[in-house]
């Protein structure tokens, strides 16, 4: 058999294929994080006085992922229903053949949980790293084009249909207003990641145990017992240390997989606003050019978005790897979850992939986005001075209303209605409807224009940017 029918390469995953994010979480990559789960509890066995220090070496030597047949460990796991324990034999045995007392003393007072638990949120933490440089750097080029075009009105519209002027740079804004909170809230998690070390029930039977035999014999030098070994194993590690071990507590995955959800549907706004105003029959923004990229096999002219194509796709597909982890959280029972604890570990690591590839790609089409704001000014002028209708409505209908309120509501929308029954230009009808010295010709000129109803969109703007200023330059 080809060892290669065995790997994934992501020919079926373009949204994450190629990214730093799937090789941060690749199958080796897993391996790794579960031997320097191992090791680094043979480190601080050995620092507190537990093992012989003189042991590390042997282990530190089989600690590699390349030494391991990742396809042989996953085909073995199904006899123990995770990869721990295959790898925990292949480990041992490596280590061994130099030293059978190094080999004794891995794995000690530790189960098959705790290390999987622990290397897959030590790979979500590595992962992370990547996903939130990337979003730093979307955000920063996203204030750049909120900042830009501050004053490049635009249409805004609602349910499909033009309501009011608003401006480019407040749309970014507001992409970036979602994808700042997304960030900053992917960060919090990311910063309290939590070891996972209870022992085969979560009493931490097992490890107390080995405190207490090392205590008794006088060969320990801590004397903080098996809570403080595990406080100096998350440190190691970079992880938080628990308030007690979360084995059937599934919270802390779902809090991360729930973080990684949200970049994804905030990275997915912006991808389908680029795609909508990307048609040609709009023609407002296009995608960063690249060499290959958005070509079709057999329309020469096309030029697909397919950056935002991508980060799309993966925002559709995050509610469903959520809905699993959840599932999979609410379906935990006893003190090891039969089933439901197996099915998040690849769901999880989807959720990683993904947000990984589409933060990727946000940081590309943020800091190559074309705006044309000819074309934003083409569309504009589509529906005219109606545009500003509810300004029009605010102060023109009480000019009309002949001294009894709410009648000039009616006689502004029944000119409304004309003008949008293909007769009369809406400002022509205006102008004889309101006498002169009701509403002068300078003062109709300035209400039908769009870019003085803008309300508060550069202040926004500003407090957008300035919210997020810190978090995305850190």
């Amino acid at each position: 058999m080809n060892p290669a029918d065995n790997a994934d390469f992501g020919l079926l995953s373009p949204a994450s294929a190629g990214t730093a994010a799937s090789r941060l979480t690749s199958d080796y990559q897993f391996i790794q994080a579960m031997l320097d789960v191992e090791l680094e509890w043979v480190r601080v066995l050995a620092a507190a006085g537990y093992v012989d220090a003189g042991l590390i070496p042997a282990v530190e030597a089989a600690s590699t992922a390349e030494q391991y047949d990742a396809a042989s460990l996953a085909e073995r796991a199904q006899g123990g229903g995770n990869p721990v324990i295959a790898l925990l034999g292949d480990l041992r045995a490596r280590v061994k053949e130099s030293s059978p007392a190094a080999a004794a003393a891995i794995h000690k007072g530790a189960t098959s949980q705790d290390i999987l638990d622990s290397a897959l949120l030590l790979m979500a933490s590595r992962t992370l790293e990547v996903i939130l440089a990337d979003l730093k750097s979307a955000a920063a080029a996203l204030a750049g084009l909120a900042e830009t075009h501050r004053g490049t009105v635009t249409v805004a519209r609602t349910l499909t249909q033009h309501s009011l002027p608003s401006t480019f740079g407040l749309k970014a804004a507001n992409w970036l207003s979602g994808v700042g909170q997304a960030g900053v809230q992917l960060s919090e998690v990311a910063g309290r990641l939590p070891l996972q070390w209870g022992g085969a029930a979560g009493t931490m039977a097992a490890l107390t145990a080995v405190a207490v035999k090392g205590a008794q014999n006088n060969t320990a030098n801590n004397d903080g017992g098996a809570l403080a070994l595990a406080a100096q194993l998350a440190e190691r590690l970079g992880l938080a240390d628990p308030v007690a071990p979360w084995q059937t507590n599934r919270l802390p995955v779902t809090a991360l997989a729930a973080a990684l959800a949200d970049v994804l549907a905030a990275a997915g706004k912006v991808a389908n606003d680029v795609l909508l105003l990307s048609r040609p029959e709009f023609g407002e923004l296009s995608e960063p050019r690249a060499e290959g990229r958005g070509v079709s096999s057999a329309m020469p002219q096309k030029q697909n978005p397919v950056l935002s194509v991508l980060i799309r796709s993966a925002a559709l597909a995050a509610p469903g790897h959520l809905a699993q982890v959840q599932a999979a959280a609410a379906g935990a029972i006893d003190e090891r979850p039969d089933g439901s604890w197996h099915l998040e570990w690849q769901a999880l690591r989807q959720l990683l992939r993904l947000a990984g590839g589409a933060a990727a790609k946000l940081a590309e089409l943020s800091a190559g986005l074309v705006v044309h704001a000819d074309r934003m000014q083409e569309n504009l002028a589509i529906t005219g001075p109606l545009v500003v209708s509810e300004k029009i409505m605010a102060t023109v209908a009480p000019l009309l209303d002949d001294g009894v309120p709410g009648t000039g509501k009616p006689k502004v929308q029944a000119l409304v209605n004309e003008s949008l029954s293909g007769g009369t230009p809406f400002a022509q009808l205006l102008r004889g409807a309101v006498p002169e010295d009701k509403l002068s010709d300078a003062d109709l000129q300035a209400l039908l224009d769009p870019a003085g109803y803008l309300g508060q969109s550069d202040e926004l703007i500003t407090r957008i940017i300035e919210h997020f200023s810190d978090w995305s330059q850190a």
